[in-house]
C-alpha cells in the first residue's frame, strides 16, 4: 500500500477565514485595551489604526508568496525556495516560537479560566482535559476543525457585539463621554505619536493568525486564489472589529487612568455597563476563544513541521507522516499537544516573548522572499512591478523589523539562543546527510 504523503484539498474560503480568525482570537482586543489606553493616553483606537496598515503591507506579500508557492509550510516554504534550503530551514526554526508554543498559551489562559470557576478541580488537571479534547478534534481532520471554529468564532463576534450593544446603550444614557460619535479616541490635544507607536508595537501581536492560513494551502481548493483573499479578510476583518471596539471602550470609560487594574479594565467597564450577566457572558466568550485559539494554532503548527518533516528538514518518517484515513500529520499534532501540557508549569512571559520574537522573524522574511523572488529573481522590474515587488514589501519589512526592535532584551536573549540551537541542529543534520551521499557514491 502507498504512503499518502499529501493532505486534502476539502477547504474553501469562509472555513479558512474563520480558521484565520479563530487563531487570531476576536476577543483579544478586550485583554490588551486597558494597557494600551493608559500607555497611549486614551488612544487605543489610532494605534490599531496604525498598525492595520502596517501589516496590509506585510499582508500583501503573503498573498504573492502563495501565488508563487502554494505549499503548507508558509513562510519556511517562502524563504527555502527564495534564498536557500539553510536560510529557509532557519527562518521555519524561528517561525516555530510562534506555532509550537500559542497552543501552549492557550491551554495555560483555559486552565487558569477554568480552576477559578471549578476551584475543586486543580489547574493542571483542566490543562490536562483541555489538551486532550482540542487534540482529539484537531486529529479528526482540518474539516472538522473548521467546523467547531466557525461555531467559536461565531460565538466570540456574539459575545462582542453584545459588549458593544451594552457599550452604546450607556453611552446613550450618559455613561462615559455620552455621545456615540466623538474624535477623542482618535485625536486630541495631549496625542503623543511616539506612544501611538509604542501602543502599536504591543498590538501587533493582537494580529498573530492572519498569517496562519498560508499553513493551510495544500488543504484548500484554489489556493492561489483563495489563501489571498482569506490572508486580507483576516487582517481586515480583526482591524474593523479592533479599532470599533476599542473606540466604543474609551467612550464609555474615557478615564483611562482610573482604571483599577489595567490588564483587567475590560471586566471593570462589563461590570459598568452590564452587572454580572455581561461579566459572566464575557468570561464564556474569553473561555470558548482560548478553545477556537487552541485549535487553529495546532491545526497551522502540525503543518508547518508537516512540510519541514517531508523536506527532511525535520525528522521524515515522524513529521513528513500523513494518516492515510484521517488525512491528518497525527504525528505532529501529538507532539504539539505533548508539549502543550508544559502549560501546567503556568509561566507564560518566557513563552510569551518566544511567540514574538518567532512570528517577527517570519513577517520579515515573508516580504524579504517578494523582493528576491519576483524583483531579483524572476527580474519583474517595470514601473507597477517596481512598486509591486520592491517598495510594499520593503515597507512591510522595515516595518516588522521595526517592531522588532521593541521586543524586551529577554525576548531577544531567548530567540537567538533558540536560533544558536538550529544552526548546531543544521549543522549535524547537513553532515549526516553529506555521509550519506558520500555512502551511496561509494557503494
Amino acid at each position: 500500500m502507498k504512503e499518502q504523503t499529501n493532505l486534502k484539498r476539502i477547504l474553501t474560503l469562509a472555513p479558512v477565514v474563520m480558521i484565520g480568525l479563530a487563531y487570531m482570537d476576536p476577543l483579544v482586543v478586550f485583554d490588551s485595551f486597558g494597557v494600551v489606553a493608559q500607555l497611549t493616553k486614551g488612544h487605543t483606537a489610532t494605534s490599531y489604526i496604525v498598525i492595520v496598515v502596517a501589516l496590509l503591507f506585510t499582508a500583501y506579500s503573503y498573498g504573492k508568496m502563495v501565488q508563487a508557492y502554494p505549499f503548507a509550510g508558509s513562510t519556511y516554504t517562502y524563504t527555502q525556495r527564495s534564498f536557500s534550503p539553510y536560510v529557509g530551514f532557519l527562518v521555519g526554526w524561528a517561525v516555530m516560537l510562534d506555532y509550537l508554543f500559542l497552543p501552549m498559551v492557550n491551554y495555560a489562559i483555559g486552565g487558569v479560566y477554568l480552576s477559578s470557576a471549578f476551584p475543586a478541580i486543580p489547574y493542571p488537571i483542566w490543562v490536562i482535559i483541555l489538551a486532550t479534547i482540542l487534540t482529539t478534534v484537531t486529529l479528526l481532520g482540518v474539516k472538522l476543525t473548521a467546523n467547531v471554529n466557525t461555531l467559536f468564532v461565531s460565538f466570540q463576534l456574539l459575545v462582542t457585539i453584545t459588549f458593544v450593544g451594552f457599550m452604546v446603550k450607556g453611552i446613550t444614557n450618559g455613561i462615559g463621554a455620552g455621545v456615540l460619535i466623538s474624535s477623542e479616541p482618535f485625536y486630541s490635544t495631549n496625542i503623543d505619536l511616539g506612544l501611538i507607536m509604542s501602543g502599536a508595537a504591543i498590538l501587533c501581536f493582537s494580529f498573530l493568525g492572519f498569517d496562519a492560513v498560508t499553513t493551510l494551502s495544500e488543504e484548500t481548493l484554489e489556493p492561489k486564489k483563495t489563501i489571498p483573499r482569506a490572508i486580507f479578510l483576516v487582517a481586515l476583518i480583526g482591524g474593523v472589529l479592533f479599532t470599533t471596539t476599542s473606540y466604543f471602550l474609551q467612550l464609555v470609560h474615557p478615564d483611562f487612568a482610573a482604571y483599577q487594574d489595567a490588564d483587567a479594565a475590560s471586566m471593570e467597564i462589563a461590570e459598568l455597563i452590564g452587572g454580572a450577566f455581561l461579566q459572566t457572558f464575557f468570561l464564556s466568550g474569553s473561555m470558548v476563544a482560548v478553545c477556537s485559539s487552541s485549535l487553529a494554532s495546532q491545526t497551522s503548527a502540525s503543518r508547518l513541521l508537516f512540510a519541514m518533516g517531508r523536506e527532511d528538514s525535520l525528522p521524515k518518517r515522524f513529521f513528513g507522516y500523513i494518516h492515510p484515513k484521517l488525512g491528518t500529520p497525527v504525528f505532529n499534532i501529538l507532539f504539539i499537544g505533548v508539549i502543550s501540557l508544559t502549560a501546567i508549569m503556568g509561566e507564560l512571559e518566557v513563552i510569551f516573548s518566544f511567540i514574538s520574537f518567532g512570528a517577527l522573524i517570519g513577517f520579515t522574511f515573508v516580504n524579504l522572499s517578494v523582493i528576491a523572488h519576483y524583483f531579483v529573481r524572476n527580474k519583474q522590474r517595470g514601473g507597477v512591478d517596481t512598486i509591486r515587488y520592491l517598495v510594499i514589501p520593503a515597507i512591510g519589512a522595515v516595518v516588522s523589523m521595526w517592531l522588532f526592535t521593541s521586543l524586551h532584551i529577554s525576548a531577544l536573549i531567548l530567540g537567538v539562543s533558540w536560533i544558536i540551537v538550529g544552526v548546531v541542529y543544521s549543522f549535524f543534520i547537513r553532515k549526516k546527510k553529506l555521509r550519506l551521499d558520500l555512502a551511496i557514491e561509494e557503494a
